[in-house]
């Protein structure tokens, strides 16, 4: 009986240190994911570090090289622009002449303040109660739900525009896509629901971003944004995407190793020993990617199977030996297990030079989403949401092309009006710049 109890005790105090060390490694991942990303850049000394506890436990290991680690606006004041329609008279009739076409009917606002408005809130994160302030200071009364509205007729008037967006991304060889979370206002709740942001990266020869909006994390929005595409999906390990991926979708998933990385980064605080030398192959890996760039895609794909392709089978020979080693519910045994579920999708970029080894275009698409709730917490209503959407996709994919924003802003919606239909792919960035060359000219 007495030994009964023991027992039982034994058991209680391993289950309750299995409990505290779950939650200190949940707070450590909190107080991690505050901190600067520069953690994820490794150093010489670091790399030197972890080549050595690579070397002490390979020692057939020849000598090798170590990788290496891996403008303010300036706005005039403002100005009233006065049209004049002069009215003519005969015997017989009244005729008055017609005004230039506004991008929303019948709004005072023209295209340079509307362009300002959209690009303070979606490009500089100033929110609608601080630009009402900043347009104070100018003598200029502009409440903050009447740029609202604008923000919604624009987002309404520049939806074919981003529809044909859309059909240029679906056209890529690869699409690479996130997702990041927004505080949305709803009315039946007393709290702040989190919707969903999801970035989709065009491949070079479609340079476009476009932003879907969600309500909720659920398959629905990302299964249904690229119905009809078939190629290459670049993402994350989310569950959501595996179905996606089953024969006869025509989706071929290509997995990020800088996701992959970012598990061991996080174990270093606990296992730096056996971490190190995953990271130090890692870096390998990514030191060819930065001999690669520039190259041609048949060149990157030799340059990849010739100097990457032994290094990650050395990688994963060594994650197969350590994955015995590791406590299984440790963080280091969670980076060992997420990149060996991964292997193949990792593994994808030794088969196609046009693949790029990470997730990082679309996490810079991201980062925007992230600094803005800073300056503005939520959206107010899901249709926020999505007009949100709209505008960000021209906001990402003039800055992917070196689009000015506000200048394409006032150009495209002072025409947008009279633009013809079958034409609208040129108001797009990428193609924008040869059309506003070509009218300069």
């Amino acid at each position: 009986m007495l030994q009964k109890i023991v027992v039982d005790l034994c058991e209680q105090l391993q289950h309750e240190s299995a409990e505290k060390d779950k939650y200190r490694n949940l707070l450590r991942e909190l107080l991690e994911a505050q901190r600067s990303r520069k953690r994820e850049q490794l150093s010489k000394e670091q790399l030197k570090l972890f080549e050595e506890l690579w070397k002490a436990r390979q020692p057939e290991e020849a000598s090798e090289e170590p990788a290496a680690a891996a403008t303010g606006i300036v706005h005039d004041q403002l100005k009233v622009i006065e049209d004049v329609r002069l009215k003519y008279a005969c015997d017989c009739t009244v005729k008055t002449a017609d005004k230039p076409p506004q991008p929303i009917e019948k709004s005072t606002a023209g295209s340079s303040l509307l362009a300002q408005v959209i690009v303070s809130k979606f490009a500089d994160h100033q929110p609608l109660h601080r630009q009402e302030k900043i347009f104070e200071r100018h003598d200029v009364e502009i409440s903050r739900k009447t740029m609202g509205g604008w923000i919604s007729s624009v987002a309404d008037l520049l939806n074919p525009l981003y529809q044909a967006g859309k059909r240029v991304l679906l056209e890529s060889k690869v699409i690479g896509t996130d997702d990041t979370g927004v505080k949305v206002l709803d009315r039946k709740l007393p709290f702040a629901r989190t919707g969903r942001i999801w970035p989709y990266v065009g491949d070079d020869q479609h340079p476009v971003v476009i932003y879907d909006y969600t309500p909720t994390r659920g398959r629905d929005g990302p299964s249904k944004f690229p119905e009809g595409y078939q190629g290459y999906l670049q993402a994350d390990a989310y569950s959501v995407y595996d179905a996606f991926f089953k024969p006869g979708r025509g989706l071929i998933e290509v997995g990020g190793w800088m996701h992959a990385r970012r598990y061991f980064i996080k174990a270093m605080d606990s296992d730096a020993q056996r971490m190190g030398p995953a990271l130090y192959l890692i870096a390998r890996v990514y030191s060819v990617e930065d001999r690669a760039h520039g190259l041609r895609g048949d060149e990157r794909l030799e340059l990849r199977q010739r100097l990457s392709a032994p290094v990650m089978e050395k990688l994963h020979q060594y994650l197969l030996g350590i994955g015995e080693e590791v406590l299984p519910k440790s963080p280091e045994a969670r980076a060992v297990r997420y990149a060996l579920n991964q292997w193949e999708a990792l593994n994808r970029v030794l088969k196609d030079g046009d693949l790029a080894i990470d997730n990082g275009a679309t996490e810079r698409a991201n980062r925007g989403i992230a600094i803005g709730p800073g300056n503005w917490p939520f959206f107010g209503s899901d249709h926020g949401g999505k007009t949100a959407a709209v505008l960000l996709s021209f906001i990402a994919t003039c800055k992917r092309n070196a689009v000015e924003p506000f200048g394409w802003f006032c150009d495209v919606l002072s025409r947008i009006a009279t633009h013809p239909t079958n034409k609208i792919d040129e108001l797009l960035p990428h193609n924008w710049k040869a059309l506003s060359a070509a009218a300069q000219a």
